[in-house]
């Protein structure tokens, strides 16, 4: 299983919705200038992934994620990333039938948290 692509919108510095596509399965690099944002695609990873501390995403508290934590009057962050199922062996148990597996997390200012698998409501893993 590998990441196909990520979603961001409202996490960080991705105000709007901004899709990374093209990942390979074996190998993949994120390169830009100083101050381009990569590592906030790495950070949308870790958070999207379940991350309970949050001083590895530069951050004190899950608003912090929020763009502009919530003061420029986007109140959510959402990340989603497809991941390709397609070799099944691999797959993750009751998910075989699924090509995609698609994981999104949200958090909302002032607390809220939802992870979705799938379109699905789940449990942090």
């Amino acid at each position: 299983m590998y990441i196909k692509d990520i979603c961001l919108e409202g996490f960080k510095s991705y105000a709007t919705r901004t899709v990374v596509p093209g990942f390979d399965p074996y190998f993949n690099a994120i390169t830009g200038l100083n101050g381009s944002c990569k590592s906030n695609i790495l950070d949308s990873i870790c958070f999207v992934l379940g991350i309970t501390n949050l001083r590895q995403v530069l951050a004190s508290n899950l608003q912090k994620l929020v763009y502009k934590q919530g003061q420029a009057g986007i109140t959510k962050a959402t990340v989603s990333v497809v991941f390709d199922n397609s070799d099944r062996s691999r797959s993750p148990l009751g998910y075989q039938d699924c090509p995609e597996i698609t994981k999104i997390r949200q958090i909302v200012v002032g607390g809220r948290n939802k992870y979705l698998i799938n379109r699905h409501l789940a449990q942090p893993s």
